[in-house]
């Protein structure tokens, strides 16, 4: 019965690199792109991170939605679109144990994309300590707005640190530039 299951994981293992390279297609427009060895590391990792975070997948593999989400990031780029990947993986199931399942994965990669693109700049550890976390606490507390937009523009309800200051940026380019 072992090795049965041993070989219906593999069979799965293989399939879904399949996918995840077929996602060349799109990615290659943004000059990233994944081998077969770089596609398997991804989809072992991605056990991996099912495993840590106890979690099953059923259905279409998330991987390539996160590649098509980030694909067009201004943060990756070929040399760490691997790492990136893997990272990005481990961080969502990790934040859908930390939501309670309570948002969607479409909802919580919205979320993430757009966090990772303007409030973080492509910090990962910002990301996930930070957005993702205060993001997931609200919806533990009963926060259900995310269900109306989808995920887009959430993280400006819960930011806690001062953004873009166009006077003071201004003030400042004075006294440097011009003063």
């Amino acid at each position: 019965m072992m090795d049965l299951m041993k070989t219906a994981a593999e069979v799965q293992l293989v399939e879904d690199t399949k996918a995840v390279l077929a996602c060349n297609e799109e990615s290659e427009h943004f000059g990233l792109t994944l081998s077969g060895e770089d596609a398997l590391a991804v989809m072992e990792s991605r056990n991996e991170s099912l495993k840590k975070h106890q979690r099953v997948e059923i259905g279409p593999c998330v991987t390539k939605k996160i590649i098509h989400l980030f694909c067009d990031s201004q943060y990756i780029w070929q040399e760490n679109y691997v790492k990136t990947l893997k990272r990005l993986q481990d961080i969502f199931f990790l934040y859908k144990n930390e939501s309670d399942d309570l948002v969607s994965d479409d909802e919580l990669l919205t979320f993430m994309q757009e966090q990772f693109e303007g409030v973080c700049f492509g910090d990962l550890d910002y990301l996930e300590t930070t957005c993702l976390q205060r993001f997931c606490m609200a919806v533990r507390a009963g926060y259900r707005g995310y269900r109306k937009s989808g995920g887009h523009s959430e993280y400006s309800l819960f930011d806690e640190e001062p953004r873009w200051d166009k006077e003071l940026y201004m003030k400042v380019l004075r006294e440097l530039a011009w003063e």
